[in-house]
């Protein structure tokens, strides 16, 4: 599960009043607040629902950025990177999978909701671990194809200066 930050959940509420897309629709015994959507609120969401997710600026992948970044540090062990990820990613994806293995009665919409996330996540991790095995056979090859004399992953400036000499 997500962590929730009540903070924001009441600052989300707010900004959402204040846009007109929910109203204030009472309290409980104990104070809580309960909000109910507005027509501008479901003419939101319906376009929401409807608008395609936007691919064409990536998120930002950490391990990507990590990957090649090691890539071009002198002194770091890449394929250690790739190997203490995959084991963090196949522990993940095991967590995902026994989360499924104990979920409820996909009939109801609480539970499918529930398990449709989880499938996103298998997917995803399922990825990662392929997209790692070709790392390591990309870091292979290009281990292989370098001259014995290169350093590995040595930075512009002083492979021009090897040049040179």
């Amino acid at each position: 599960t997500w962590p929730l930050n009540v903070g924001q959940v009441y600052t989300t509420l707010a900004r959402l009043e204040r846009d007109g897309l929910v109203e204030p629709a009472g309290e409980d015994g104990e104070g809580h607040a309960f909000y109910g959507i507005t027509d501008a609120g479901r003419a939101a969401v319906t376009t929401w629902f409807e608008t395609p997710v936007s691919r064409e600026t990536p998120p930002r992948d950490e391990l990507a950025i990590k990957l090649a970044i090691a890539v071009t540090v002198p002194g770091v062990d890449v394929r250690g990177v790739v190997q203490r990820q995959r084991t963090a990613t196949i522990r993940a994806l095991q967590d995902y999978t026994r989360l499924k293995a104990r979920s409820g009665d996909s009939r109801k919409p609480a539970e499918l909701a529930w398990l449709l996330v989880l499938d996103s996540l298998v997917f995803a991790a399922e990825a990662e671990i392929r997209w790692l095995d070709h790392c390591e056979v990309r870091l292979a090859r290009a281990a292989a194809d370098r001259p014995a004399t290169a350093p590995a992953a040595a930075p512009a400036t002083a492979r021009a200066k090897q040049v040179q000499r």
